[in-house]
């Protein structure tokens, strides 16, 4: 979880940032100057989207990641806690427990 959100997640969003404006001055740069443009440009623009969707999917299934990885702790740490009350329980006192 800790990965996810130091690393994976920070590092994906600046890769996308700099692919934004990367693409960007390139369909810039074929775009139509004078009436006619370049077919690059509008290629581009749409790989540029498609790029775009999966980025955000997979910031979406990061986020979902790291959800499940929280609720997965607090069910382990809850099972465990759990687990020791039952054992305090079942434990008969001891005459030593008095010294």
């Amino acid at each position: 979880m800790k990965a996810i959100e130091e690393h994976i997640q920070p590092d994906t969003a600046k890769a996308g940032a700099w692919a934004d404006e990367d693409t960007g001055s390139a369909v810039k740069a074929f775009a139509a100057k004078d009436g006619d443009g370049w077919v690059t440009s509008g290629a581009l623009k749409k790989a540029h989207g498609t790029w775009g969707g999966q980025v955000k999917n997979l910031m979406d299934r990061l986020d979902a990641e790291k959800s499940a990885l929280r609720g997965a702790g607090t069910v382990l740490q809850g099972t465990d806690h759990g687990v020791g009350a039952q054992a305090l329980k079942i434990r008969q006192p001891s005459p030593l427990d008095r010294y």
